[in-house]
């Protein structure tokens, strides 16, 4: 291991590699579909998705010579300049209004498309809270109220894009249906533990076997209080979604050009020039976020102190999405509540450094993307007058790092596939 090593430089340095290794024009060259015979139409939705726009039409003109059309929802202050393709921007987390009318631009430009025609949709995380669309009956508040009970729930990815699916008019394969008979090719950045493409932004273009049954018991298992035309929809086949043999979706294919397993394989890769040896412990970490910097802090503090299960020097990856059961009304998204947690079981180690950040820039709806922490962090809070459990217990993990200048602050990344964790065991 070298011995000039920065650990905070490290670290980014480590997050930039996982980054660009998720970027997609690095990628979307190697899966564009065949040319067909009528028009190319590009939808798209995510906070990585206009990336994705630029970098597409980009590589078609190249490899075909020809422009091509479409239209693409993105996050607020995540556009970026195509030549054909219009960006439209919208709010994430919570729902609004552009983002319903960026839901209706989409469905009404896969409208009216012929067998010859080819619809290239390109699909990004957050793509779920981007692309609002009540179906009849269901109001815009109404899908802003499932989205807060989902996000304050503590259910895992999957579990919430199988509820979002059954109240929405293009979730969960209706985009694709709506397109038929054209040719639907999803290119797909995963941010989904696993990398189950029906749950990417809740997979408007991938259909599974989720049922509305399914999404009751979710509901319950999770005690969220939902309005009650929700709830009586969802019990309604009105809020069954096509199955995978839907014949409306038997034209339509999809390929994940990105990934959390690659981010990390590239961060790998780079730690071990520095000659540190590295080990990649999971690319879908899920459950609650404190409980999970928990058991990483004890693994941290088993290999400082004896050894084991890896000598140290040595750095631990992990990726995934965390999730956070909102208690308290504070700041902060789950990577910075995951800090925060592992701040405090770690304080007054030496020699233990990790960074936690999501690969699109930003934690929740805050502006930074995670923290730097060591064995200083929660030490330093209390230095500052702030009680780092206090802190967790209000969910305000955000303020507790912004008060002693930890913040990481990259901005937006124009990718996203989830969660980075890179943790150095040193002394």
């Amino acid at each position: 291991m070298k011995k000039d090593i920065e650990p905070v430089e490290f670290l980014t340095s480590l997050f930039d590699a996982a980054v660009d290794a998720a970027q997609p024009e690095k990628a979307i060259s190697r899966f564009l579909p065949q040319k067909p015979k009528g028009r190319v139409i590009v939808v798209g939705a995510g906070k990585g998705s206009a990336q994705m726009g630029r970098a597409f039409e980009r590589a078609w003109i190249d490899t075909h010579g020809d422009a091509v059309e479409g239209v693409i929802v993105t996050r607020y202050g995540y556009a970026c300049e195509c030549e054909h393709i219009e960006i439209l921007e919208a709010a994430h987390p919570v729902p609004d209004e552009a983002g319903l009318e960026g839901a209706k631009r989409l469905l009404e430009t896969v409208s009216g498309l012929s067998e010859d025609d080819l619809v290239v949709a390109l699909v990004s995380g957050g793509g779920s809270a981007l692309l609002p669309c009540p179906p009849s009956g269901l109001t815009l508040a109404h899908e802003i109220a499932v989205n807060e009970a989902l996000l304050a729930s503590g259910a895992p990815i999957s579990a919430m894009n199988t509820v979002r699916k059954h109240v929405s008019g293009i979730k969960g394969g209706r985009l694709a249906e709506a397109a038929h008979p054209a040719k639907v090719a999803s290119l797909l950045v995963s941010d989904i533990p696993g990398d189950h493409p029906q749950y990417i932004a809740s997979g408007p273009t991938v259909a599974d076997e989720g049922t509305r049954e399914d999404a009751l018991a979710i509901i319950n298992q999770y005690a969220m209080k939902l309005p009650e035309a929700v709830i009586t929809h969802i019990q309604s086949p009105r809020a069954d979604a096509p199955l995978p043999n839907d014949a409306k979706l038997a034209n339509a294919e999809h390929h994940i050009i990105a990934s959390a397993a690659k981010s990390l394989e590239a961060a790998q890769t780079l730690a071990q020039s520095y000659g540190i040896e590295t080990h990649i412990l999971s690319d879908a970490i899920e459950g609650e976020a404190r409980e999970a910097a928990r058991t990483q802090a004890a693994i941290a503090k088993e290999i400082r102190h004896r050894d084991r299960p890896f000598k140290k020097p040595v750095l631990l990856l992990s990726g995934g999405e965390t999730t956070v059961t909102l208690k308290g009304n504070g700041r902060g998204g789950r990577n910075t509540e995951f800090l925060l947690s592992f701040a405090i079981e770690i304080a007054g180690e030496q020699g233990i450094e990790l960074l936690c950040a999501d690969t699109d820039g930003i934690d929740g709806s805050e502006n930074n993307a995670g923290a730097f922490v060591n064995g200083e962090s929660a030490i330093a809070m209390r230095d500052a007058g702030l009680d780092p459990v206090a802190y967790l217990q209000n969910n305000d993990a955000y303020t507790a790092f912004d008060k002693i200048g930890a913040l990481f602050i990259p901005g937006p990344t124009g990718t996203n596939v989830n969660d980075f964790r890179a943790l150095l065991i040193t002394g």
